[in-house]
């Protein structure tokens, strides 16, 4: 299959229709080259805020609800592109108001649209300080593996990427392709959900698709400055780039990067690769494996 992951920038919209506009545009081109999945970026919702105008936008709770909002018609819209184009889009993720999961604070949510609809979402396991401190976002409760006809795809925003039992859930689950969208500030940020991303396809033998929101967007408040690069990794073994990089864009660079993938060459690295990581992992020091030191202890030293 051709997947196509974005280096999405935030753009201020004076209307909805102008949004319409710019997503049928990025989902058009990506079409056009072929892809048959296409990955947006956490937060990438965050751009709707603009439809309340500058005061709502630069206000953190404020803008939380406007773009909650427009979720439905967000939704519709995406639901509509994947139809029309017969193709399965990672939407931008971005806050939704759920009761059953908070009664008052969103969570930080990704959906995933088929040709047939809404397939479903997974929502952000793992918070970051500024999520927890300043927005004021929660956990969502469940992974979920998405069963389509390009494979079981599972989703690990951002900061969850760090947190390698998140995925190796997932894996063990028979997902093959991680989708890693995120959003950060800094190069140091970005480069934390890279490595997290590259070592999720090394110890899970899997493809993970990062996409960043890349460039300023100053009017947003908690988006001011947004660092990355769109990149597809996957295991550093048979059949694969010695250096787990299959395909990334420039940094801070706007558009899609697109590669090509084979499920069976993922199945085949899990059967016979150099090495076999996902099927060593329960070999690693466990609860029933004592931990013991050696040498002189702190106190003597």
């Amino acid at each position: 299959m051709k997947i196509a992951t974005s280096a999405y920038p935030l753009t201020w919209f004076d209307s909805f229709a102008d949004y319409e506009a710019k997503l049928t545009h990025w989902v058009a081109e990506a079409a056009e080259h072929g892809a048959e999945l296409l990955v947006f970026p956490e937060y990438g919702a965050m751009e709707l805020a603009s439809l309340g105008g500058a005061a709502v936008a630069a206000d953190q709770e404020a803008s939380l609800h406007e773009v909650a909002r427009h979720r439905p018609a967000a939704d519709d819209l995406h639901v509509h592109l994947a139809r029309q184009y017969g193709l399965h889009i990672l939407g931008g993720s971005g806050p939704v108001f759920d009761s059953a999961i908070h009664p008052s604070r969103p969570v930080n949510r990704a959906t995933f649209y088929g040709p047939d609809g809404v397939i479903g979402h997974q929502d952000k396991s793992m918070m970051t300080r500024f999520e927890r401190e300043d927005w004021n976002v929660v956990a969502g409760n469940d992974l979920t593996v998405f069963r389509t006809p390009l494979g079981l795809i599972g989703v690990s925003i951002c900061y969850d990427s760090e947190f390698p039992l998140l995925a190796r859930s997932l894996a063990e689950s028979g997902v093959e392709l991680l989708l890693v969208p995120s959003a950060t500030e800094a190069l140091a940020g970005f480069t934390r959900v890279r490595i997290g991303a590259m070592a999720r396809a090394l110890e899970c033998q899997l493809v993970s698709v990062h996409s960043p929101v890349v460039g300023a967007a100053a009017w947003c408040a908690g988006m001011e400055e947004n660092t990355g690069r769109a990149s597809i990794y996957g295991p550093p073994d048979r059949g694969f780039p010695a250096d787990a990089i299959i395909a990334e864009g420039g940094l801070g660079e706007p558009g899609w990067v697109y590669a090509d993938i084979s499920l069976e060459a993922i199945r085949e690295v899990r059967r016979d690769g150099g090495v076999l990581n996902l099927n060593h992992w329960p070999e690693q020091v466990g609860p029933s494996q004592k931990v013991k030191f050696a040498g002189i202890s702190p106190e003597c030293a």
